[in-house]
């Protein structure tokens, strides 16, 4: 299986810049698996798809003004610094630019000595990880000093970081939002309740695999960077509830399917547990836990692509983006959105 298999053709002026003013007023590409048939929407709509006791997941995870900009310590010179992970009491894995400039003992200043970081080791491709040195809480230092990580294909300022969160977001620590998720709003999420549908939180925190593509010829050879999941127990029974009486599992995003499909190909049954998960699913892999999938239009040879032609099959979802290209979706983080099913 070729990486080059998960291509497709994008014009670039298709790739939204800015999100809608409502969250909600986005569109919605409706696949059904069985007939390949495709039927064009409003996201609003999906509450048509959704039933009584079916069960909605969504990733609560928050994202972090994670992008610093710094000097070095000793000569000035601008370094770019994104935080992935704490991997540990204030140890940060971090994707640097430029990293050849960044050594073991470089020390890189932030907001005028506000927030220090030292480089205590050398990873792989970019990778840096440092040692942060500041005084109070680091998530206040970061709302004062760091911008929200958007991706590189977005080229507009954002107006208002609540934009790239999602209305439910809770939990600190994701380096890119679930972007997915962005298309609700607390009303549409109060209807889908009131229709008796389900709804539940995992965390997964987004980390280094959004921001790497594929780079490998044969798709079998790449290796998924690990993220840090968690699922309660009220979760777990819900949504076990739901797998026991024959009620559909619906994920909201690729990060959603990745912590349920993770769950329960550990251990069977979704449970109360966390870890951190590598998990790489793409054709030819047996869904285990979920049973419709929500989610945006991903780029092209990415894993995230890969997973939802595993979900239908690669024809389909390259039919369906081709479909999408010539009704003039709007693509990626900020753009329209898939409901498979």
């Amino acid at each position: 299986m070729k990486t080059d298999d998960f291509n497709y053709y994008l014009p670039e002026d298709l790739i939204a810049q800015t999100p809608l003013e409502k969250r909600d007023s986005s569109r919605l590409l409706v696949l059904d698996r069985k007939s390949g048939d495709v039927e064009h929407k409003h996201f609003d709509d999906v509450l048509d798809y959704l039933h009584k006791d079916d069960v909605l997941v969504l990733n609560d995870t928050k994202v972090i003004p994670a992008r610093l900009y710094g000097v070095k310590e000793k000569t000035g010179a601008v370094i770019e610094v994104l935080l992935l992970k704490e991997e540990s009491n204030n140890i940060w894995q971090c994707l640097v630019r430029p990293a050849k400039r960044v050594q073991v003992g470089t020390i890189i200043c932030f907001g005028d000595g506000k927030l220090k970081a030292e480089c205590v080791e050398i990873g792989e491709e970019g990778i840096r990880i440092f040692k942060l040195l500041y005084e109070g809480i680091l998530y206040e230092i970061l709302d004062q000093l760091g911008e929200m990580p958007l991706p590189p294909y977005i080229h507009e300022k954002l107006n208002d970081n609540d934009r790239y969160q999602t209305v439910y977001a809770k939990n600190i620590g994701s380096a890119a939002a679930p972007t997915a998720g962005l298309h609700f709003t607390e009303d549409l999420l109060k209807k889908i309740k009131s229709k008796g549908v389900k709804i539940v939180y995992i965390t997964l925190h987004v980390g280094l695999g959004t921001f790497r593509p594929v780079s490998v010829f044969d798709v079998t050879k790449h290796k998924m960077h690990s993220e840090y999941y968690e699922m309660d127990e009220k979760t777990a029974s819900i949504l076990n509830k739901a797998k026991k009486e024959g009620n559909a599992v619906i994920g909201v995003g690729t990060t959603s399917v990745r912590t349920l499909e993770t769950i329960m190909t550990l251990y069977g049954t979704f449970r109360a547990c966390s870890g951190f998960t590598d998990i790489f699913i793409y054709p030819g892999y047996t869904f285990k836990a979920v049973d419709h999938l929500i989610t945006n239009f991903h780029l092209p040879k990415s894993t995230l692509i890969m997973l939802v032609s595993a979900f239908a099959n690669r024809e389909q979802i390259l039919n369906a983006y081709e479909i999408a290209v010539l009704e003039r979706y709007r693509f990626f983080s900020f753009g329209d959105s898939m409901f498979i099913r």
